[in-house]
């Protein structure tokens, strides 16, 4: 490593910690709440929306937003053929920024919205550090203190979606500690929770169907997808969540988490109030 690199790396990394660490002393709750946005979105427009989105979680929390190069200039179809290489350009980034906010010093919980192309660019993250906390025989709710993981019209295959999330299960090779060991027991992670928002009424995501010949984009997933054996399944997990939206709110519907006031509402009372599905409230 070229040193004046590793030097300039410390000195971004130090800025963006004492900078949470200062939010963190005016706010109620040290928690952060990170976005990462997607197709087609300005970095002032991710700001708009985050800048929405924690005045109505009460400014209790520190927000903030991972901001990528997405609004390919070639137009809706082929601009999002390099929003989608951007968005996995991303990856890396966010891997180091989650990582980084997560170790500040006074940050108790770290929860993460995504959108759209967001979605696959936060779950190739967080695959990565998954990895990483298994090989240091921890959970990422314990070295990352990631809490809520929200992916809202997730544009990613479902199929590809599972083995990012599952990686740390389905490869029995993965280091635990020094070497792989297949019957480790991967320590708990009460406080994780993982809740997706989809819409079989989304035609972007329809269209995005359509580009990759994919049976079924997840954000597109209905309840008739599944047998009842598989909801059961789903349900055992006791850390995963499928919220179903119907109708259209916006052009495309797929904005419907900032269009759709019961959407933007559901948000803010699972991520300040802690409510969960069917609960009152």
């Amino acid at each position: 490593r070229v040193p004046a690199v590793v030097e300039a790396y410390e000195k971004a990394k130090h800025q963006l910690q004492a900078e949470i660490v200062s939010r963190l002393a005016i706010a109620r709750r040290k928690e952060v709440v990170l976005f990462v946005h997607g197709y087609r979105s300005s970095f002032a427009s991710a700001a708009l929306t985050m800048g929405e989105l924690c005045h109505f979680l009460g400014r209790e929390f520190v927000c903030g937003i991972f901001t990528w190069p997405a609004g390919g200039r070639r137009g809706i179809l082929f601009g999002y053929d390099i929003d989608r290489e951007s968005s996995e350009y991303a990856i890396e980034d966010l891997l180091k920024a989650i990582r980084i906010v997560a170790r500040t010093s006074g940050v108790e919980r770290l929860h993460l919205i995504a959108h759209s192309r967001g979605t696959d660019t936060l779950t190739s993250a967080l695959a990565a550090l998954s990895a990483e906390a298994y090989a240091l025989q921890s959970s990422p709710e314990r070295e990352f203190h990631i809490g809520n993981v929200v992916l809202v019209a997730p544009d990613i295959d479902g199929d590809v979606a599972l083995t990012k999330i599952f990686k740390v299960f389905s490869d029995p090779d993965l280091p635990f500690g020094g070497k792989a060991d297949p019957d480790a027991f991967i320590p708990p992670s009460p406080g994780l929770r993982v809740t997706l928002y989809v819409s079989p009424d989304d035609k972007a995501l329809a269209a995005a169907t359509w580009l990759f010949g994919s049976i079924a984009r997840l954000g597109r997933i209905e309840a008739t997808a599944f047998s009842a054996d598989q909801i059961e399944a789903i349900t055992l997990l006791r850390a995963v969540d499928i919220i179903q939206v119907r109708g259209t709110t916006d052009f495309f519907g797929h904005s419907y988490f900032i269009s759709n006031p019961q959407v933007s509402a559901d948000i803010v009372a699972m991520l300040r109030y802690g409510l969960r599905p069917d609960e009152p409230g």
